[in-house]
């Protein structure tokens, strides 16, 4: 009797274990072609976004770079104003220094009216001309220039077609410590929500602001780091194909999908810590035409920072 009663109990138990294996294999398949079709739409999308430039090797780098090494690193990100039949102009410019040993990144906005050489033009201009110019290419040769650091890579974003970004997310959170109106949209103190259009107000507004071109390099900061927290959130995985379709649409870069996952993997911790470095100077006009005038004494301080933090001597 009660070899008949272990016989069945043992069948029993293998009939569950067949039975949680069978689920277990149907979630393992499920979740391996989820993961595979997110695998295979950002790959699509970076090789939509990724445009390789013709530029020299910066002589401001001793060795090559090796991301796999783990080493700093640094990306020029232009936020441009494109119209049609016009390359624009890069009105937002960031530059980003990443170092994994330090688990930090340094951004620095500098102001677009800023007045420096303009590499390859052979004269003094305002810095966003460069783009207009000669595009990519010649920005970073003259931001390179001006900071004294190199540039490895570059992110340019169409920013009529962020918004498209912020939908895609599910719109940013930031916290706004100046009550204005800009573009018929009230932005009240405090913590906002904030959808593509509205954020493109927001991140544009500048003349209301006491703080001028660099109260809108704040709020512009504030939308890129709240687009890079959404995305980084379990909850986007849902909408994981209208993000990546939105950023092919609207992102340029040099970063392959490799080097992408690379930095994914080591540098990771970085983004936990990120400083905002504000480049001060003064507004002058010369020849009628206002720039801003940023002393040879701070250019200086803020190369040694960056350099610093890129492990550059």
């Amino acid at each position: 009797m009660s070899s008949r009663i272990n016989k069945t109990t043992n069948k029993k138990k293998r009939k569950w274990i067949k039975i949680f294996l069978s689920v277990f294999i149907i979630l393992f398949l499920a979740l391996g072609a989820y993961v595979f079709s997110i695998y295979n739409s950002l790959n699509n999308a970076v090789d939509t976004m990724h445009q390789p430039i013709k530029r020299d090797k910066s002589d401001k780098r001793e060795k090559d770079l090796s991301l796999k090494a783990a080493e700093p690193f640094s990306v020029l990100l232009l936020g441009v104003d494109e119209r049609k039949g016009d390359r624009g102009r890069s009105d937002s410019i960031i530059v980003l220094t990443v170092n994994p040993e330090k688990n930090s990144v340094k951004m620095l906005s500098i102001p677009r009216d800023t007045r420096t050489e303009i590499i390859g033009k052979g004269k003094q201009d305002k810095i966003n001309h460069a783009y207009a110019f000669g595009g990519v290419e010649m920005s970073m040769d003259t931001v390179e220039n001006f900071l004294d650091i190199p540039l490895d890579y570059y992110v340019q974003i169409n920013m009529e077609g962020f918004k498209d970004i912020v939908d895609a997310v599910g719109g940013v959170k930031v916290q706004n410590n100046l009550d204005f109106t800009s573009e018929g949209t009230h932005f009240p103190k405090g913590e906002l929500t904030l959808n593509g259009n509205e954020a493109l107000k927001y991140s544009r507004m500048r003349k209301q602001d006491p703080r001028g071109d660099f109260g809108r390099q704040t709020r512009q900061r504030q939308i890129i780091q709240g687009v890079i927290r959404e995305g980084a959130s379990l909850s986007t995985l849902t909408n994981y194909g209208d993000i990546f379709t939105a950023l092919g649409n609207n992102v340029k870069t040099n970063l392959t999908f490799d080097e992408m996952v690379t930095i994914q993997s080591k540098y990771k911790a970085a983004s936990k810590d990120v400083e905002q470095i504000e480049l001060k100077g003064d507004g002058t006009k010369i020849n009628g035409v206002y720039y801003y005038q940023v002393t040879e004494e701070i250019r200086s301080n803020i190369r040694s920072t960056l350099r610093n933090h890129l492990n550059i001597k």
